[in-house]
């Protein structure tokens, strides 16, 4: 990516969240720069920022906006308008977890500060919300080297929606994997699905893959059995925006079948996704909260009306992927694999969180 997808830019008293405006592309890459709370609501909401990752930096910062201008006498007061505007930014989206745990981060971080000014206070938010953003950046070439790992042998991978660098700070997830390939001289070819109905996978994923320099088919969303049955497809590489303790897994629209089809057609299914993508917190994937968005974005893409206007819609944003259809599961810590009860709650345990 030659801009950040999302980045806090100049000082805490005057600065601003700077996001590339995803809903534009790839017809104009446009910087959006905003000042106060509920802009950055409003990009999370209509997807000018997406990406489970770059959602939760999106959000971070958002509350940085939203207190620096705090004049709260009492550390109580200033706390609780941290937890409330925190709860505002939460409710943008429900399904992906990064949005939560970023959110909770920074409220901790409030309260190991407490004693400080409240000026010291504010810096220190804004401290942790550039962690946050540099800790994705060594997250995604982690989960990228132990990637690689499992595409030995791999020539042609198949992705749904967008994982790359503007699902994230900079470098993505599962396309993360896609770039440490072409860096080491052993460069895929890339199927993307057009990832219907807001063509994430057409506007997104192919622009930031041709702007790399990197081989990539686009095909109908419904055009991947005979994609894979034909024989073109190696193995497939989604990301993940929440994973319940029993891996169980939320992605875009679509991800399900796709992970059926290459069961029967035994290809491998592979999820990338660091740790704070997972809720363990939940025994199954039922357990997801599932948005549903407007039916407008079904019968009037980008403003053109393609249905009768009268036809009823149903629109969720996300299904699960049923743990069984999962071969690997792809983290900064390394590779898990089933059962996954298992190798989840051990990650958690090395990272001191059991």
């Amino acid at each position: 990516m030659t801009h950040p997808t999302v980045e806090w830019q100049g000082s805490l008293e005057t600065g601003v969240v700077a996001m590339i405006d995803q809903t534009l592309l790839p017809g104009r890459l446009k910087i959006l720069r905003c000042r106060e709370v509920k802009q950055v609501w409003e990009a999370l909401r209509t997807l000018r920022v997406r990406g489970a990752p770059a959602i939760g930096i999106a959000a971070a910062f958002g509350l940085v906006l939203a207190v620096r201008g705090s004049r709260a006498r009492g550390v109580e007061t200033f706390l609780s308008e941290v937890d409330r505007q925190a709860k505002y930014l939460a409710g943008a989206r429900p399904t992906a977890v990064n949005l939560f745990w970023a959110l909770d981060r920074m409220r901790k971080t409030a309260r190991q500060h407490v004693s400080e000014p409240l000026p010291k206070l504010k810096a220190a938010l804004l401290r942790e919300a550039v962690t946050i953003q540099e800790e994705d950046l060594a997250t995604s070439l982690r989960m990228a080297e132990h990637g690689f790992t499992l595409l030995r042998g791999v020539s042609t991978v198949l992705t749904h929606c967008n994982t790359g660098g503007l699902a994230t700070a900079r470098h993505g997830t599962a396309l993360s994997i896609v770039y440490r390939s072409q860096e080491l001289k052993r460069p895929l070819k890339v199927y993307a699905t057009e990832t219907r109905p807001l063509l994430q996978g057409a506007r997104l994923t192919a622009w930031e893959l041709l702007e790399a320099g990197i081989d990539v088919t686009l095909i109908c969303d419904s055009a991947a059995a005979s994609v894979m049955r034909e024989g073109r497809v190696d193995c497939v590489i989604v990301g993940a925006d929440r994973i319940a303790a029993n891996g169980d897994t939320a992605n875009k629209i679509g991800t399900y079948p796709l992970s059926v089809l290459a069961k029967e057609h035994g290809i491998p299914f592979y999820i990338v996704a660091p740790l704070s993508s997972f809720d363990p917190e939940l025994e199954s994937g039922e357990e997801i909260p599932i948005e549903e968005r407007a039916g407008e974005e079904i019968l009037r893409p980008f403003g053109k009306l393609i249905a009768p206007p009268n036809v009823k819609t149903y629109n969720p944003a996300f299904d699960v992927t049923p743990a069984k259809f999962i071969t690997a599961i792809v983290t900064e810590r390394g590779v898990l694999h089933p059962p996954y009860t298992r190798s989840i709650q051990r990650s958690f345990k090395d990272r001191g969180e059991a």
